[in-house]
């Protein structure tokens, strides 16, 4: 069977506003095999999703160039060089138009307090001063303007541009027709076009340095791949780089060392601090035998361990890649400002000529065609798309990223989006709020079987199985040295149990309402089954060669976290329901202590799916949080589906949200980050439109006859510049806007 291939990240240089982003994209659907492209603002970042093999990276790469953009392979290491490089070169040109702006804006201001400067000599050192601006550090800007008009598009640049060059370009001409003797010069506006100049470079220079903070989270995560790795060859050890380490390499790590890679411990014990990898607050005892993963620093012994997965196949690979996709997804809520961006422009360039010819109408005189210009080139100038294009991004950005830090990975700005909205959480019970490691508590035997047999034949059956019912009677054959049985021809039931051959006999084992439907079940293994269930335990049916053998009882108790987690739903005004294939005895126990009082128990797979979908019929906005098999369904089927990190693949592949933590106790921190963070893109909007609703207005003049206020080009330029800071700022207190909880 034929797999989709890989998507295609770029690295996009060039970009200033939401207009770019949608012309890439543009560009970007029209290669042939290109299913669908995304663009990320803040990271300046695209990615590609394919329809089969055969596009390349420089089709796609051409495509952006004829866009006029520039593209190149994406990778951490490219995109923190590409943000060093532009920070570096942001702060040359912001060093040298300083130089220059500062004292042309000060004989500017000067009137005819400097005589000297009040010449046409002086109107003329003003012009070069500017031109130093305008046509040296401006050209990052007007550059890229001439490129969108030979494409016959406009964006950010396009408004910065024709504010600039209508001031410089007005000036000069006035300059030119003034006698060059005079000692009055006429209105110029050279300190207006190399301020506007100066304010956008300083505005990008602080969104430069805001926006590496968006990646901290996938940063820090990558520093926890150490520099080198100690393999052990012939019993040597060699000092290698992590590239070098293959799966079934046999590594030391010593103590204060951080492992380079999953495996699994072969000699030696020790404690593991996960705490930045998967957010468990306390270091966890290893020994042989343990899982450990990559990225994870040991504490106090030497281990040797044998690798299992590597590089992006590794447990610390798959969460930076995790939260990279989630930070170049895009929230539904988006839409909002693509498709106000997609018309933002022409219009605003309407107004900006409504506003000069109106002026002009006014008053025609050149004090008055000053006016005009010095309105038009301010709506211009603030009018720049930049905070509405980076509205969303950056929250989902610092949001997810701050989710990785608590060990909560976001599948997604849609998940982020729908998580904000959850009203209704339905729980499975094992391994979600309890601890997913019960206990053999009770053997009931039937028909004259030993117990030790029924156990050990039950064992045989559930080996290789991932449910933790299944592992407790593993766990208490081991314990009790019972001899293995060989078994064939194991065939799971999600919801049901498991069918398998046993020592040469047919075994099922299950509920009891499963082996009650097959007539395998009689009153004898009902009544021992209902005694259990009265106690709490959480009865296992066997059957041997058709005939009822007995009953295991199991007890799993509450997680430590779950009261604590529930409490927070409920301050948070989240329902909670318990949903469980468990029988309803025991279901009913956990849900008691838990508070929670709508219970569903001796749910399949199937049903679970069907509450799920009831409760979105009804208007709900639903969450499934589950950890096993039989969860997958509802988990794909809910608004949010949230797997515990501790469960299976098929969970956590379902799922929309990965605990890393295990348990619940991250459940009520997603939850809340994402109410956070939805908020700050909302906030992020209203700035932004809020900004230019006012802002505009303001520029174009329409409060002067009644207030006399009115918006100057150079303080246009500074408020465009700090709307972008604000947007990136308010995004980055996201960073600290929620904890851990204990």
């Amino acid at each position: 069977m034929s797999t989709a291939p890989a998507p295609i990240d770029l690295q996009i240089a060039g970009m200033t506003c939401a207009a770019c982003v949608r012309r890439i994209e543009k560009a970007l659907k029209r290669v042939d095999g290109v299913q669908d492209a995304r663009v990320d603002l803040a990271a300046r970042r695209a990615r590609v999703t394919l329809h089969g093999q055969g596009t390349s990276v420089s089709a796609l790469a051409a495509a952006v160039a004829a866009a006029g953009y520039q593209a190149t392979p994406w990778s951490s290491a490219a995109a923190a060089g590409a943000a060093d490089g532009e920070t570096a070169r942001l702060r040359r040109q912001v060093t040298l138009a300083a130089a220059v702006t500062i004292p042309l804006v000060a004989i500017a201001m000067s009137h005819d307090a400097l005589p000297l400067f009040a010449t046409w000599w002086g109107g003329l050192l003003q012009a070069l001063m500017a031109s130093v601006v305008v046509f040296g550090p401006g050209l990052q800007i007007l550059t890229p303007a001439v490129r969108a008009l030979r494409h016959l598009t406009a964006d950010m640049n396009t408004l910065v541009s024709l504010g600039v060059l209508a001031s410089w370009g007005y000036s000069t001409a006035s300059l030119l027709f003034a006698p060059s003797g005079s000692h009055h010069l006429p209105p110029l506006y050279y300190e207006a076009a190399a301020a506007i100049i100066s304010f956008v470079l300083v505005g990008k220079l602080l969104e430069s340095g805001a926006r590496r903070h968006l990646q901290d989270a996938v940063t820090g995560l990558m520093a926890l791949r150490p520099a080198t790795a100690r393999r052990l060859v012939d019993g040597r050890e060699e000092v290698v780089a992590p590239e070098q380490i293959a799966a079934g390499d046999r590594l030391v790590v010593r103590p204060g060392e951080r492992l380079p890679a999953d495996g699994e411990v072969v000699a030696g014990t020790s404690t593991i601090d996960a705490a930045l990898v998967t957010g468990e607050s306390m270091p966890s005892e290893v020994s042989p035998g343990s899982v450990v993963r990559g990225g994870t620093l040991n504490q106090t012994g030497v281990l040797e361990i044998v690798v299992s997965a590597v590089g992006e196949a590794s447990t610390l690979g798959h969460i930076i890649r995790a939260v990279n996709d989630a930070q170049s997804s895009r929230a539904p809520i988006a839409r909002i400002a693509d498709r106000v961006s997609a018309i933002f422009v022409p219009i605003v360039l309407g107004i900006a000529l409504l506003t000069l010819v109106v002026w002009l109408l006014i008053d025609a005189s050149p004090a008055g065609i000053a006016a005009a210009l010095a309105h038009a080139v301010a709506v211009l100038v603030i009018a720049c798309p930049c905070a509405l294009g980076l509205a969303t991004p950056a929250a989902v950005a610092v949001g997810t990223g701050r989710a990785a830090e608590l060990g909560i990975l976001f599948k997604g700005g849609a998940a982020l989006e729908a998580a904000s909205r959850v009203d209704l959480v339905l729980l499975d019970k094992t391994g979600t709020v309890t601890t997913g490691h019960p206990q053999v508590t009770d053997i009931v035997a039937l028909s004259g079987i030993a117990t030790e047999r029924l156990l050990a034949v039950a064992a045989a059956a559930e080996r290789g199985s991932e449910h933790p019912l299944a592992r407790a009677i593993l766990s208490a054959a081991v314990g009790r040295g019972l001899d293995d049985l060989p078994s064939a021809d194991v065939q799971a039931l999600p919801g049901q149990g498991l069918r398998a051959r046993v020592a040469g006999s047919d075994v099922h084992i299950g509920t009891v309402r499963w082996l009650d439907a097959l007539g395998l079940a009689d009153q004898a293994l009902i009544s021992a089954a209902d005694d259990l269930a009265l106690r709490g335990r959480t009865p296992v049916a066997i059957a041997i060669a058709g005939s009822p053998a007995g009953v295991l009882g199991l007890f799993d108790t509450t997680h430590p976290s779950a009261p604590t987690a529930l409490q927070q739903l409920r301050d948070l005004g989240i329902e909670a329901m318990l949903v469980t294939g468990d029988r309803a005895e025991p279901a009913r126990a956990i849900a008691g202590e838990l508070g929670i009082t709508i219970v569903h128990a001796e749910i399949s797979p199937s049903g679970k799916a069907s509450l799920v979908a009831q409760a979105r019929a009804r208007g709900r906005t639903v969450a499934m949080v589950g950890d096993g098999l039989n969860d997958a369904p509802a988990l794909a089927g809910a608004d949010v589906g949230i797997a515990i990190g501790t469960g299976t693949d098929v969970a956590k592949a379902a799922g929309d949200v990965v605990l890393m933590q295990g348990g619940i106790a991250a459940l009520p921190v997603a939850l809340s980050l994402a109410r956070r963070t939805l908020r700050t893109i909302r906030e992020n909007l209203a700035w932004a439109f809020v900004y230019n609703l006012v802002g505009i207005p303001l520029a174009a003049g329409i409060f002067v006859p009644f207030t006399g206020w009115s918006l100057s080009p150079v303080f246009a330029s500074i408020a465009m510049a700090l709307s972008s800071v604000s947007v990136l700022a308010n995004s980055l207190r996201l960073r600290r806007a929620v904890r851990r909880g204990p």
